[in-house]
């Protein structure tokens, strides 16, 4: 079994696609933590806002059957691919780390986000404080505290997980 950790994110009917993603990942992979929701301001481009947070699970999935379902489950929910990069989504699924595999294929891991943006770094302090990051060889809480705070804007917000 592997640790995984995935970020979610929408910015687009944001507590609808997050709740349906996040109930998504449980129908694939059982049991999964999360982090609290974070709101953001768009990184890379001027839309709404976002939602993120931070889930863990454990899987006998390979890398790429991972990746693959946080795809199917992106397209399931709306998500069109080839668009630009920065630009509003209904939901944004990433596989952020593997256990504490270090790869380029199928996909970069540890995922370049978590080092970079509030969004992904804040949850993952959250949700695994004492998890060394595969890199950096420091704990996401280590990371969090040394991240500067004036970067991004991102606050905690009250979710409702029931519609």
């Amino acid at each position: 079994m592997a640790r995984i950790f995935i970020s979610i994110g929408s910015n687009t009917e944001r507590d609808h696609y997050i709740r349906a993603g996040v109930l998504s990942l449980q129908q694939y992979f059982g049991e999964v933590q999360l982090s609290s929701v974070y709101e953001s301001e768009a990184v890379g481009f001027n839309g709404d806002a976002f939602y993120n947070l931070v889930a863990a699970t454990d899987t006998e999935l390979t890398i790429a059957d991972c990746v693959q379902v946080l795809k199917q489950i992106e397209d399931s929910n709306g998500r069109i691919r080839g668009a630009e990069k920065f630009c509003g989504r209904t939901l944004d699924l990433d596989l952020l780390t593997y256990d504490q595999v270090v790869c380029q294929q199928p996909v970069i891991l540890p995922r370049g986000e978590i080092t970079e943006n509030a969004f992904v770094l804040w949850p993952m302090a959250e949700l695994a404080p004492h998890a060394i990051h595969p890199l950096t060889k420091l704990s996401y809480a280590e990371m969090w505290q040394a991240y500067p705070k004036t970067k991004q804007k991102i606050w905690p917000v009250p979710f409702p997980w029931s519609e």
